[in-house]
């Protein structure tokens, strides 16, 4: 097997283009990164006439184009990501997806937030499998099989597969608070709802024989972000999970998102993205076999005991979120949100040089604002970072942030030497 892959961002005029520094498919190794879409017409450039089913369905429209433009179809969709400005608009999108979705359903999160760009009510962004691969002119490893797996022990919907995997990585359905027994949120406050949360991501690793210490990546959507220090004391009785990880230290990546509203009146919603050391057939035996996860921090970013600055997977490096932290003091940056948007940049910036990539191996960023109307502030701070526009990319306004920042950014880089198996 080739170890030289190429990050490839694409770009199709049947889906909205020009709407910002960014990408809307970019490709490395066996997943597409999607930009988070719209309801836009692409042929106006404007958002679409009606309510929150006409966004839904241009939202998906959008997707399907840019799916199609890249010579794949919808079933090749792993994740899906629903971010609404009305959690009561769920049904209503439901009803749109359903008929984009008719039989096999993939992963899905959906979150209500507090303005979405163009003040949209809908939202949708995809990850998609690449079955060939990004090596050029050299199909990495041929027709990867989808794997798509529920079990009885989590909460089951007809809308969602609790995990989805392919090639080296398993995506799995954020997990709500719902005891799976008897289909209802669990009783009592956050920290209860927490306990559930991971009990139910747990359960779905269980069910396919993965550790809970394979996870590489975490992301909280929390309705009160008061409640953080509650969701911190149950999240340490989860991590790290085994013998072997604790004396380690070994915590994934994470990133805590403020909800303005969550499914069934949540408190509190989980998502996961899990290794998956033995890929999915037909990769063979010797080019999967006990892949090593690699977790890095460095001093030149801000430190957190609950969290790893970065953990790599085979081809993939997962940054938790950064916020505008200055490294050495500790201290909030001086300024407004320009001044915010470029510290958190110069620390995923000091991330990725300490695990010798550049910030042109970033392949997604994922943006949260505390005022959406900062987007543009954003955008030039952002392009002298990114001035080619490739990484794919997601914008949501949140309620609150850490530290009560003004902007929070994650991303996903690509890593090209993959990580090596255990000798």
């Amino acid at each position: 097997m080739s170890g030289y892959n190429a990050v490839l961002a694409r770009n199709t005029e049947n889906a909205p283009s020009n709407l910002g520094p960014y990408s809307q498919t970019t490709a490395f190794s066996h997943y597409n990164n999607l930009s988070a879409q719209l309801p836009i017409d692409p042929k106006s450039g404007d958002k679409v006439a009606g309510g929150v089913r006409e966004q839904a369905e241009q939202c998906l429209r959008n997707i399907k184009a840019i799916v199609e433009s890249i010579d794949h179809v919808m079933d090749d969709v792993v994740r899906i990501t629903i971010f609404l400005a009305d959690i009561s608009d769920l049904d209503a999108v439901d009803e749109v997806y359903a008929t984009f979705f008719p039989n096999y359903v993939p992963t899905r999160t959906t979150v209500a937030v507090a303005a979405l760009p163009m003040d949209a009510l809908v939202q949708i962004e995809a990850l998609v499998a690449n079955g060939e691969g990004t090596i050029p002119d050299a199909p990495q490893a041929g027709d990867l099989i989808k794997v798509a797996k529920n079990t009885e022990d989590a909460p089951r919907t007809s809308l969602s597969t609790q995990t989805v995997a392919f090639s080296h990585y398993n995506n799995i359905s954020a997990q709500l608070p719902i005891d799976p027994q008897s289909g209802n949120v669990v009783a009592g406050g956050v920290r209860e709802q927490v306990e559930q949360c991971l009990k139910n991501i747990k359960a779905v690793l269980n069910s396919i024989d993965v550790p809970f210490d394979d996870i590489v990546k975490v992301t909280v959507f929390l309705k009160n972000l008061s409640d953080i220090e509650t969701v911190d004391d149950v999240y340490t009785t989860f991590f790290p999970d085994s013998a072997i990880a604790r004396t380690a230290a070994y915590v994934p990546a994470r990133t805590t998102v403020a909800a303005s509203a969550l499914a069934m009146d949540a408190l509190v919603q989980i998502e996961a993205v899990v290794s998956h050391g033995d890929g999915t057939p037909p990769q063979a035996v010797e080019d999967r076999h006990g892949i090593v996860i690699l977790a890095n921090n460095t001093e030149d970013a801000p430190r957190n005991s609950l969290h790893t600055q970065t953990v790599a997977f085979s081809h993939y490096n997962h940054l938790s979120a950064q916020l505008p932290v200055d490294a050495r003091t500790g201290e909030m940056v001086v300024g407004g949100v320009r001044e915010q948007a470029g510290q958190c940049l110069k620390n995923i910036k000091a991330i990725v040089e300490s695990i010798d990539h550049s910030m042109d191996d970033v392949v997604k960023v994922n943006l949260f604002l505390r005022d959406i109307a900062d987007i543009d502030a954003v955008d030039e701070v952002y392009a002298t970072f990114f001035p080619g526009g490739i990484p794919a990319r997601r914008t949501v306004g949140v309620s609150a942030l850490p530290e009560d920042a003004l902007i929070q950014i994650d991303a996903v880089v690509s890593n090209a030497e993959g990580t090596p198996p255990r000798a």
